[in-house]
């Protein structure tokens, strides 16, 4: 069973950090900002020979009932239940607060083991700031700089005494998890991003999936500023789903911690196998829209469209045949997309778009058998042969699949630079229909066939 530890502490004192360091990757937004975290956030974190999940939470403060500090108090709360341990986490440099002194009573009531960790603690300011952490009555102050990795030993002691002795592992089992099978690969959890402009719905949307709260939410944009992963089993299908700030355009983005976390957003998109773009219905199909959407099919992966806030559109019949007119019509880059419509707000096309998920994911892995893949390539260019350029008729040999995740494909051919883009359009466009590949990526690669008589020197006149 994993040991769980839950980082707290008021705001700015250096949590995000020390869970970037103890996880190893910098997955949490870190700025000199109060405030920056909001959602909790969990990783896989290791010390040493120590393993055990970290939770990252938002800054302990006061807030009137219901407003959005409140419920970032909430989340907190929440981690606490969750965790074995806790680390109390002050700025040495500042020593004590009066909100340090009320929220380590706040811990104390937890009834949970507390490390005392006196974080900035490099310098003779921070040698005094720990000192002082003394009449918190939490124990002795792990003195560490998370930012520049010093006293982590000190640390490792500290979660020593904590942790129970790890089991050992019989070694066979490690080399078996090597050997995976494709079956044991399709069983395991699809990595699906959910994106799209400031406050179209999706950390509502993921909290309906959940049945709980787990992602804050307010009616103001820019709520969300990490991306937040969460764990999702549906007809038993395991999901990682990742929820994340809302993207506006460049120009409109001048705060840094912004920056960050449409670049935080980003990132998940790339790391996704699944993205979900999802639009507010009142304001489809606009230009962010069209630019994330170019965004996801550059990276190529795979797409699907949720039009969220649907219970606030009149309802006429043929609307939704209309709305997949407009993504071809708006997105013929990747024609076919599957497009559904949501309600966040009422749990309306949940079940649709986790179906959609799935289909496309499926899609996105497609793998073509190479006869069928020739035999569709000779009828595609005998019926629309390519054009000739500079008089002399272009030659198309064959076709290969290269890979899937997506679909790429290699088209061997005399003249590869001769080959406009109107042609390798014509043939995605073709394949998409013959193999079913609607909304995926299509990649197609021209190589030249190597030349048999390029060896041969010419005769000297």
């Amino acid at each position: 069973m994993s040991f769980t530890i839950a980082i707290i502490g008021r705001p700015n004192v250096g949590k995000s950090t020390l869970f970037n360091r103890l996880v190893g990757q910098k997955l949490a937004l870190v700025d000199d900002t109060p405030g920056v975290t909001r959602d909790r956030r969990e990783g896989e974190g290791r010390l040493g020979d120590l393993e055990f999940t970290i939770i990252d939470t938002a800054g302990l403060d006061e807030g009137a009932k219901g407003s959005l500090t409140a419920r970032m108090q909430q989340q907190t709360e929440t981690a606490i239940a969750l965790a074995d341990a806790l680390m109390f986490v002050f700025d040495a440099r500042m020593g004590l607060t009066p909100n340090d002194r009320a929220f380590a009573d706040f811990a104390r009531r937890a009834n949970k083991p507390v490390v005392l960790v006196a974080n900035k603690s490099e310098g003779k300011h921070g040698e005094i700031g720990a000192m002082e952490s003394y009449a918190l009555g939490l124990g002795d102050p792990v003195q560490i700089s998370a930012e520049h990795g010093e006293g982590l030993s000190e640390l490792y002691d500290a979660l020593r005494a904590l942790m129970p002795e790890p089991v050992e592992e019989d070694e066979d089992d490690d080399e078996n998890l090597n050997e995976l099978t494709d079956e044991e690969i399709a069983r395991r959890p699809i990595r699906v991003a959910i994106v799209g402009r400031p406050n179209a719905g999706k950390s509502t949307f993921i909290n309906r999936l959940l049945g709980e709260e787990r992602l804050l939410t307010s009616p103001e944009a820019g709520t969300t500023r990490d991306s937040i992963a969460v764990e999702v089993k549906w007809k038993g299908r395991d999901f990682r789903i990742f929820d994340t700030a809302g993207l506006r355009r460049r120009s409109r983005i001048e705060e840094k911690l912004e920056k960050l976390s449409v670049a935080d957003a980003l990132r998940a998109v790339r790391f996704a196998e699944v993205v979900v773009l999802m639009m507010d219905s009142q304001n489809r199909f606009e230009e962010q829209d069209l630019r994330i959407a170019d965004l996801i099919e550059r990276e190529g992966r795979a797409l699907v469209i949720a039009v969220n806030k649907w219970d606030l559109v009149e309802q006429q019949g043929g609307q939704i045949a209309q709305l997949r007119a407009d993504a071809d019509h708006w997105l013929p880059q990747i024609r076919g997309v599957p497009i559904v419509a949501t309600s966040g707000m009422l749990g309306e096309g949940v079940d649709r778009l986790m179906t959609a998920i799935q289909d496309a994911y499926a899609v996105w892995n497609t793998r073509v058998p190479t006869a069928a893949l020739n035999r569709w390539f000779e009828q595609a260019v005998a019926q629309n042969p390519p054009p000739a350029v500079a008089g002399r008729r272009l030659k198309l040999n064959y076709a290969t699949q290269a890979k899937a995740r997506p679909p790429s494909f290699v088209v061997f051919c005399s003249r590869a630079d001769a080959v406009p883009e109107s042609y390798l359009r014509y043939l995605v466009n073709s394949m998409r229909g013959v193999f079913k590949l609607p909304g995926t990526p299509v990649r197609i690669t021209l190589r030249e066939k190597a030349n048999p008589f390029a060896h041969k020197r010419k005769r000297k006149s």
